[in-house]
């Protein structure tokens, strides 16, 4: 079984494309959806609503930067903070070119800013690629290692 991909995305347009992105990417992962930087932390933390999901960490979280409750830069502090959660790939998913975003983002521990695309095909080849990469394609740190298929 693979690991899921965490998607943390409030904007409905933006989760709906990304989602359509990642279907037709064809990734096997289930994409878990959060609307907002709040119930993104209680989902990695097996908190809450989530306290009773299956034990481990994502293969790969995609962060809106603009969230209500808990911005996404709020969230990426406090997963790099933590000894459980700092091993997962993050990667900013945002409309945002502020270079101060940029610049902070990277300063937190991200490992891809990717500005969304306005063009639709080239938004669904964006996440597409990141969701290869990530997925599959990425060896993570040993301890942390995906779950591969049995077969």
């Amino acid at each position: 079984m693979l690991k899921p991909i965490l998607l943390v995305e409030d904007d409905k347009r933006d989760l709906e494309l990304t989602l359509l992105a990642l279907e037709r990417s064809q990734l096997a992962n289930e994409v878990v959806v959060t609307r907002d930087g709040e119930q993104a932390l209680n989902y990695l933390r097996r908190q809450g609503e989530y306290a009773g999901r299956s034990e481990g960490n994502p293969s790969l979280l995609l962060l809106d930067l603009k969230l209500p409750k808990i911005n996404g830069l709020e969230v990426l502090e406090q997963v790099r903070a933590s000894e459980q959660l700092r091993s997962i790939p993050v990667v900013m998913l945002t409309s945002s070119h502020e270079e101060s975003d940029v610049l902070k983002s990277y300063q937190l521990g991200v490992n891809a800013y990717v500005v969304k695309p306005v063009d639709f095909k080239q938004f669904v080849e964006a996440i597409s690629d990141l969701g290869m990469f990530w997925a599959l394609l990425n060896e993570p740190p040993p301890g942390s290692q995906r779950v591969r298929r049995q077969g």
